[in-house]
């Protein structure tokens, strides 16, 4: 495994402030040296007001249940190490990272979201990581609904490095991207990230025009988009998971940056988007600063919530 200090260290300051949702206070969970009858509803009850959801926490329950009859819960040690090895299991088959093969380039990257989930800024970050790894980036202003969206995307081009490639507001943002692809592929450009408009997931119209989007675009190349990344904001709890099922169906979701995970100290919407959804979460945003966006690492994810 990856070395995954950074990460964990962030996370621990940003999720497990003194104690996370799901381990706090766990040694009253005890009579004694002797779990307590109802311990495991009140982890089920701790999970569900965490934002976990139905699913993952039905599929965590079963198994420590099925720990604490088999006589394997005997201790607060023993409950925290089951604790972390279930979190582990249900949290690695989305901890892949974002690879970006030599062989496709242009790299295309749409990014979408829901207002204020922190798209804009997910972007800005992501560009400074590719082009921290060597890569060329350029970033397509494809959220032209917005005024001050091209502006905010700008600065962040500038803070990051990289060029833009914007149009005026009101423009056609499949046009815009078109260009930009077609701009990237002029100058031997690796990767072009694509903004999209912040829109609800119940807005049709606009839901249309992504799809739009994707088939101008795939005149480029047949396979394109390559990553379509969708920015969930933790904070929001379960909407966050009703966004990222509308907007898979939508318009096929490959990957999830789940930002202002140091917000909130409801952390489970990420077991509920693992178990319902499937789909890789590449990033988590931990803060406001420019390196604050990182890699999601589930072992370092669930030894921060765990503590152990």
């Amino acid at each position: 495994m990856a070395d995954n200090t950074g990460f964990l260290t962030k996370l621990r300051a940003s999720i497990n402030k003194g104690d996370s949702f799901l381990t706090r206070d766990l040694g009253t969970l005890f009579a004694g040296d002797k779990l307590r009858d109802d311990a495991i509803e009140e982890l089920e009850g701790r999970l569900l007001m965490a934002d976990a959801g139905i699913e993952a926490t039905g599929w965590l329950i079963e198994r420590l249940q099925a720990e604490v009859n088999a006589g394997r819960i005997k201790n607060e040690k023993q409950l925290r190490a089951a604790l972390k090895k279930y979190l582990v299991e249900l949290l690695a088959p989305v901890s892949k990272p974002l690879t970006i093969p030599a062989f496709i380039k242009p790299y295309i990257l749409f990014v979408a979201g829901v207002n204020g989930v922190g798209k804009t800024t997910t972007i800005g970050k992501l560009a400074l990581r590719l082009k921290k790894e060597g890569k060329s980036v350029l970033l397509a202003a494809g959220d032209t609904f917005r005024a001050a969206a091209v502006q905010q995307l700008t600065t962040w081009s500038e803070r990051a490095g990289v060029p833009i490639l914007s149009q005026g507001e009101g423009a056609d943002s499949a046009s815009v991207i078109f260009d930009a692809v077609q701009s990237a592929k002029a100058r031997g450009i690796d990767v072009v990230i694509a903004d999209t408009a912040g829109r609800l997931h119940t807005q049709a119209h606009l839901m249309e025009e992504l799809r739009k989007i994707k088939r101008v675009v795939q005149k480029h190349d047949p396979y394109a988009p390559h990553e379509v990344l969708m920015v969930v904001d933790a904070t929001t709890g379960g909407n966050a998971l009703t966004q990222a099922l509308q907007f898979h169906e939508a318009i096929g979701l490959t990957g999830i940056a789940i930002t202002k995970l140091d917000g909130t100290a409801k952390g489970g919407i990420l077991l509920a988007i693992a178990r319902r959804l499937a789909l890789p979460v590449r990033f988590v945003g931990l803060g406001e600063g420019v390196e604050d966006l990182e890699p999601f690492d589930a072992e370092a994810y669930a030894e921060a919530l765990i503590g152990t």
